[in-house]
């Protein structure tokens, strides 16, 4: 395998898509790991670099959830976390549609909610699935989705995120707060690792097409 030119970032994708090798090469080439450099492109080498950034990314989230005492890990954190790092130059990975997709996942399900009654009740895998809780749940879901898409904001995690809310496991907006919060904390991680390797991440809209 030839090694790339020191001023060259690989071609995009990798071999398994997305953008991770190009990852992991800016990454070894700024720490100057020329074994690395060498086989930034091995499906191996990828799926150790895969498995150590999900790691240390909600690890990061588990420790301050630990010493608070608040939710700051919750299920959809993992699918954003892979999208920052796997497809970072795809508009779902950008932090507009990331924060925003989010943002409107969590209003949408405190707002269902509200409309069924359910905002003191407990979670629905704590006791049994009612009919106004299928309720929210559908609401919540064809609120997101249809608002991601009005506000131009789509980010598939969201979707996950929204059900969180109205199936009880979040519902009081403090929590919603720190959801945000954690949220926030992961894109700015991802922030800053891709812009250590290279890539150009965006501060916040996509990157332009044509990049």
């Amino acid at each position: 395998m030839t090694e790339p030119a020191a001023d060259e970032q690989p071609r995009r994708p990798g071999p398994i898509g997305g953008d991770m090798a190009a990852i992991v090469f800016g990454l070894a080439r700024r720490a100057r790991l020329t074994s690395l450099v060498k086989r930034y492109d091995s499906t191996l080498v990828l799926a150790v670099f895969a498995f150590v950034n999900g790691l240390i990314a909600i690890g990061v989230m588990s420790l301050i959830a630990l010493v608070t005492g608040e939710p700051f890990i919750f299920p959809s954190l993992g699918p954003t976390a892979f999208l920052l790092f796997y497809t970072p130059l795809l508009a779902a990975a950008c932090p507009r549609n990331t924060l925003g997709g989010h943002a409107i996942g969590a209003a949408a399900g405190y707002l269902a909610l509200v409309i069924f009654g359910l905002t003191n009740s407990p979670p629905a895998l704590a006791t049994s699935v009612t009919g106004a809780r299928v309720g929210a749940a559908a609401l919540s879901l064809g609120l997101t989705s249809g608002l991601m898409v009005l506000a131009r904001v789509p980010h598939p995690p969201a979707g996950a995120t929204t059900l969180i809310v109205s199936l009880g496991i979040f519902h009081e907006p403090r929590q919603l707060v720190i959801l945000m919060v954690a949220v926030v904390l992961l894109v700015t991680q991802g922030f800053v690792i891709n812009r250590l390797a290279g890539i150009p991440y965006p501060a916040w809209s996509p990157v332009p097409a044509d990049t």
